[in-house]
Order: C-alpha cells, then structure tokens, then sequence
C-alpha cells in the first residue's frame, strides 16, 4: 500500500512517474534536480527501490518504474492532484500555493479519504493547472499539447495546462489571465528568440519564449 512507504520513497516514486510521463527517460541527474537531492542521494535510494521491485534500470543508465511502481505512483500523483483541486475549488487557496500544501497532504491521505475527497469533488479530470488526475485504477489521460512558444504569427488554442508549478511562474501567469481554459492567440513574434505578442481577450502582452514555453496548447 501507498500509505506504508516513507515519504522520501513516495517522493520518488512520484517523481519518476511524472517523469515517465513526460516521455522523456529518467535518469539520475534528472531526478536529482526534480528533487533537489545530490545524485549520490539518488543513487541510494534508487538500490532501495530495486530492492523492492518498484524500479528498474536498462544498460543506457534510464531509470523506469516496474508494473507495481507505476501503480503506487500513479496514485500519489492522483492523491496530490485531488488535494491541490479541494485547496483551489473548496478552500479558495490561490492556484501558485496549492502546489506545495498539497505536497504536505498527500502523504497523509488514504484510500477511503482519496474516494471521498474524489466524489465529493465531482471525479475531476485535472487539477487546478490543467494536469491530468489519474484514475482510481492508475490510467492517466494527458491529453497532447504543444508549448505556446511553438505557435506562429497567426495561431492560436487553448490553454491545457502548465508544465511549471512553480509559484512565481503561476502568480505571473495569472496576472496575465494565462491559465487552463482560456483562449490566446499569437499576433507577432519577434526574430531571434524574441518574445511572442499574445492577445488573451481584448489584451495583449509580450511573452518571453522561456514563459511561453511553459504555456502548453491545444489547437
């Protein structure tokens, strides 16, 4: 079960699910990073984990969950999703500080109280930064999006979801009205790696490509 791992095992496993998901493959300095750990830390925990059959690691040095491992991740992401759509719907806690309380939460969160917090919530199919929520039998559907910062002169889409939860980044966004749902268009954009002109309702803004690529589409 879920709730019998250490956090810092939960962690990881968390973190290589989503890492998983993002097709690109794991590796030690990538999840060093993630986690903010030294990658000797990394290279520890991940013997622990081979030990108990959760993760493997092909001959090019990726690092994948086992069928078991993807089980158990999927649903810490499901519980930490949850928890981050009950802070921003039910409690009103701003979308750049759901992140982190939710951290805190879904470790502490079991199975009976994941599948009351999901009905009692209407079975949400993503949380409050257009993420996919994984359901109860493990499967996420993330829907496909392309960065806005790919978009030409001329196109436009919906927002999906942001890949950065970071609460700087989401405060900033906001501030602009870039969030899920929401329509943009792209006037202009500047040579050179210069910034995108976007127009979000009757306003427009010059987006950064480092931002507009964290600005995910559909469309």
């Amino acid at each position: 079960m879920v709730g019998e791992r250490s956090e810092s095992i939960e962690e990881y496993l968390e973190a290589l699910f989503k890492l998983g998901q993002g097709g690109v493959p794991a590796t030690v300095g990538r999840l060093a990073a993630e986690l903010a750990v030294t990658p000797a830390s990394v290279s520890q925990m991940l013997g622990r984990l081979r030990e108990t059959g959760l993760v493997q690691r092909d001959r090019d040095g990726a690092i994948t969950l086992t069928a078991g491992g993807l089980h158990e991740g999927a649903r810490l992401v499901r519980r930490h999703r949850l928890s981050e759509r009950f802070l921003a719907d039910v409690l009103q806690l701003p979308w750049d500080q759901v992140h982190g309380e939710a951290c805190k939460m879904e470790h502490a969160i079991s199975s009976e109280v994941e599948a009351r917090l999901a009905h009692h919530l209407g079975d949400p199919l993503t949380c409050p930064h257009g993420h996919a929520i994984p359901s109860e039998d493990g499967v996420l559907d993330e829907q496909p999006a392309r960065p806005l910062a790919d978009l030409r002169a001329g196109d436009h889409g919906v927002i999906a979801r942001i890949s950065d939860e970071q609460p700087d980044l989401l405060r900033y966004l906001a501030s602009l009205g870039l969030m899920p749902a929401v329509c943009v268009e792209v006037e202009s954009v500047a040579p050179f790696g210069g910034p995108q002109l976007v127009r979000v309702g009757g306003s427009q803004y010059a987006l950064g490509r480092e931002v507009a690529a964290k600005v995910l589409v559909r469309g």
